[in-house]
């Protein structure tokens, strides 16, 4: 195996092997680019070192000896030569652009003896002294493992008893003195000197380098980026070349179009007389790249073709590192570079206008859930903030407003005109009205799927969930984050894209959709084959989801039309009843309100189809919780309060999730089913009568055996054929059921032939798999992730390995059982890009996802089909 590439060796395909930094210095240097040469330690050596206990692979001394020594001819320079010293740089570069995440390490090669060479060579005492000292900071950071402040205390001490303020006012003699000072440091910290061998402090950067693979940060980049673990970094040796070496050297950082916008023009700055990290830490203050038009005029120019050259043959947007030395360019890096959501649509768009690249290439190079971005208010990046905990991001956008503890609080001070957040320890569907007023929700347990997330993520709330370090006192109307005390009506803001806290208010930006957002989709809609619907339950939703361009509704949970104080009057009437004529007589009471709720859909979707989900939650959460909310409601409802605590006693479950709900709460109390059904059907006869066609998908939820389908469908058929007789109208509808019972996939083939369509519920069904609580599972699940038991939360990413592999038998049996049945999915992971994927591959008709990720389905259901196609 070839563990060493020389720049001249490589080219652009090799990332996986070189890493996107060695890669494209060796394709920059097969373009005649003016790169300082050097060679690169391929990922695989990086692999095996951490493999085999941080030990290098046999050969690989013998091998960089050889490179080292080809690199001395070219550059006519010794490694250690005390006349003419070479120095390199030692850097990391995986095949996954990491900005920052791993080490780097400048002028090595400098001791005591080597920087009396390169002051004679360079002639400029200064240079050499602050090199030198860079270098000792640099390693004794990186490699030594020293606190990078324990350096910079001595840097400042020297600069006030000068009184100074800039690093370049430093003499020779004051850089002298830093050094002596930086390798007391040294020895002060590790009980040793610092390394003078260039041999030994090659061999101590290259361990450093491989071992920041799984520092910390790098690891947390990587899981956020959903970047595999086990590719490792290649490390490139590089002949140095210095931007510090007076007026006409320099560095800078430039992209090749503006990474903010994507507007094309050449954007980026750079520094005099500085080194590549003085732009990057923000040592100094750096000039726009547009004034080096008049301080290096001829540099710029050179930059200009340079940039142009780059961008037209990689296509796409650069982000480069450059060097001036004595008047003389050198690129360090170029690599697609980072940009927000705005920028890399317009670019995208941009490129196919400019026959860069073409419609499909677009589409693919887009990242489907980076489009939250332009759907939600966001922070003002340029904001200051104090952020007091984090939790979950699990409903993008930004939100601010005073601290409530309940859903009627919210309701009180939003009548009031004031903008509030909720904060809970988890939601119910009873806080559902409080949810609709708040600007965000917070909540300190619960995961990416928990009700408050869901129903978030459903009305295109900030949301963020799980954030456990916040204590939620109900009693004394305050949370606690270690010292720090919210109380009711203080102001917080929440930034829903990344799960921060914040005290006070924060500035926050609009969403701007631009005319380039909707090419894209328009040109994902032509690709794509899966439908995109959403999961909406009500008017106002609807609406949203077909602005958003979905094509029918996939979920309509009716459980959430219930929770205005009129209808949970009613509602809690029906649950309090002794009698079936008793619950009759009170659901007769909510028969009109739901028949006008479906009307208003059927309205909003105008012909697209609609699935209504029948009722799913256990009764009890439709009762208050709190004992002076049960007297509260007996005097409303003129009964004991005995009388409301023997009913939550009775409605009690160990685990309502797996209780009565669903199908078999609708089995107990048919007449729930009965009035739901005659509503729907009311509804559609009587829209269908003012000439829009409906076609209404009446869903059963939480179906595990063929006869409870059996026993629902039947009732409901028998109340379609009633209205549909009594209304003299020609209606067309289905009867199907939501998979989310393990063993409902494994009886597929029998419940197909009575079900007209399956929607697969895979937050239940993963939970089910699981045997996780998604409401619990985020107090073990981001430990289970940083120890790679699993590699993506579950109840996020689709886990196709275990719950798709039941999807995959309950598609193939269903459609034995029923050839032409309609299957689509309506869990959280409909809206989530590789799990789209996944439903593309099953050959799945469609995804629901909630309204404001339809954008980012109809993009990832293209993707698929591209990338299917290869």
């Amino acid at each position: 195996m070839k563990l060493i590439y020389d720049f001249s060796d490589g080219n652009a395909t090799m990332r996986a092997l070189l890493g996107g930094k060695g890669a494209n210095l060796a394709e920059m240097t097969k373009l005649g680019i003016p790169v300082p040469p050097g060679f690169t330690i391929t990922t695989e050596v990086c692999n095996q070192y951490l493999a085999n206990g941080r030990k290098f692979p046999k050969d690989l001394d013998k091998e960089i000896a050889q490179h080292l020594s080809a690199l001395e001819k070219k550059m006519k320079k010794g490694f250690g030569d005390i006349k003419n010293p070479l120095l390199v740089s030692v850097r990391s570069g995986a095949k996954f652009s990491m900005p920052g995440m791993m080490e780097t390490v400048l002028n090595l090669g400098l001791n005591d003896e080597t920087v009396v060479g390169l002051i004679e060579n360079t002639k400029n005492e200064r240079f050499a002294y602050d090199a030198y000292r860079r270098f000792i900071q640099m390693f004794g950071s990186v490699v030594l493992g020293i606190e990078h402040d324990a350096f910079e205390h001595e840097l400042e001490k020297i600069k006030i008893a000068r009184n100074i303020k800039l690093d370049t006012e430093m003499t020779a003699e004051d850089l002298k003195q830093l050094i002596e000072l930086y390798k007391k440091v040294v020895r002060k910290e590790t009980s040793a000197e610092f390394p003078s061998d260039p041999q030994e402090q090659l061999k101590l950067s290259i361990q450093a380098v491989f071992d920041s693979w799984n520092i910390p940060r790098a690891i947390t980049y990587r899981q956020i980026h959903k970047i595999p673990h086990d590719l490792g970094t290649a490390v490139n040796i590089q002949s140095m070349v210095f931007g510090n070496m007076g007026d006409d050297s320099g560095t800078g950082v430039a992209f090749t179009r503006d990474p903010s916008t994507g507007e094309k023009k050449f954007f980026g700055e750079f520094l005099i007389n500085a080194q590549g990290e003085d732009v990057v830490a923000g040592i100094r203050t750096p000039q726009p790249i547009s004034k080096m038009q008049k301080v290096m005029p001829k540099i710029y120019k050179q930059l200009v073709l340079v940039y142009q050259k780059l961008e037209k043959h990689y296509c796409d947007m650069q982000d480069l590192e450059f060097t001036i030395e004595k008047g003389k360019l050198f690129l360090l890096q170029t690599r697609n570079g980072k940009r927000t959501a705005a920028a890399a649509v317009k670019i995208a768009v941009d490129l196919v206008k400019e026959k860069r690249i073409n419609k499909k290439e677009a589409l693919l190079r887009l990242e489907a859930h980076q489009l939250n971005q332009l759907l939600h208010r966001c922070i003002d990046p340029k904001a200051q903030k104090e952020v007091i905990a984090r939790g979950l991001p699990a409903s993008p956008g930004a939100a601010c407003g005073m601290v409530v503890f309940s859903a009627d609080e919210a309701e009180d001070f939003h009548e009031k005109g004031k903008k509030v957040i909720l904060v809970r320890k988890e939601t119910s569907p009873e806080d559902i009205h409080g949810m609709h007023v708040a600007q965000g929700i917070l909540t300190s347990c619960g995961g990416m799927t928990s009700h408050a997330a869901v129903v978030a993520r459903g009305m295109g709330k900030c949301c963020i969930s799980g954030a456990n370090d916040v204590w939620v006192d109900y009693e004394k109307q305050k949370f606690i984050v270690g010292k720090v005390e919210v109380k009711k009506g203080d102001i917080i803001t929440l930034d829903g894209s990344t799960g921060e806290v914040i005290l006070g208010e924060v500035k926050t930006t609009e969403p701007k959709l631009t005319k380039e957002f909707e090419i894209i989709l328009q040109w994902a809609d032509e690709y794509r084959i899966l439908k995109i619907r959403a999961n909406a339950d009500t008017p106002h939703d609807a609406q949203t989801a077909r602005d958003f361009g979905a094509e029918g509704i996939g979920l309509c949970r009716t459980e959430h039309m219930f929770f205005d104080p009129v209808r949970i009057r009613v509602m809690r009437e029906m649950i309090l009843s002794e009698t079936q004529e008793e619950r009759k007589k009170a659901l007769l009471k909510l028969l009109p309100m739901q028949r006008q709720d479906f009307i208003e859909m059927f309205e909003v979707m105008r012909g697209l189809p609609v699935t209504i989900r029948l009722l799913d939650p256990p009764l009890h959460e439709f009762l208050p919780h709190k004992k002076t909310e049960w007297d509260e409601l007996a005097k409303e409802m003129k009964v004991s309060p005995k009388k409301i605590q023997d009913k939550i006693a009775s409605l009690h479950e160990l685990n309502p999730m797996l209780g009565h709900r669903g199908c078999r709460l609708m089995i107990t109390f048919p007449e729930i089913a009965e009035m739901q059904a005659r509503a729907i059907f009311e509804a559609a006869c009587s829209v269908q009568k003012s000439g829009i066609n409906i076609i209404p998908e009446i869903m059963i939820p939480l179906v595990g055996t063929m006869k409870e389908f059996e026993v629902l469908a039947k009732l409901i058929r028998r109340v379609g054929r009633e209205v549909i007789l009594e209304s003299g109208v020609d209606l067309k509808y289905a009867v199907g059921t939501m998979i989310e019972v393990p063993r409902a996939c494994m009886r597929a083939k029998k419940i197909a032939t009575n079900a007209e369509f399956f929607s697969f519920g895979t937050n239940d069904l993963t939970q089910m798999t699981f045997g996780y609580s998604r409401d619990d599972a985020s107090k073990f699940i981001p430990k289970y992730l940083d120890i790679g038991i699993l590699d993506n939360d579950p109840f996020e990413v689709l886990d196709q390995r275990g719950v798709g592999e039941l999807m995959r038998i309950g598609v193939r049996l269903g459609r034995q059982g029923r050839k032409d049945i309609k299957m689509g999915i309506c869990g959280e992971h409909g809206g989530e890009p590789s799990s789209i994927e996944f439903c593309h591959e099953l050959g799945l008709n469609y995804v629901s996802c909630s309204p404001f990720r339809v954008p980012i389905a109809r993009l990832a259901a293209a993707q698929a089909v591209l990338r299917r196609r290869g």
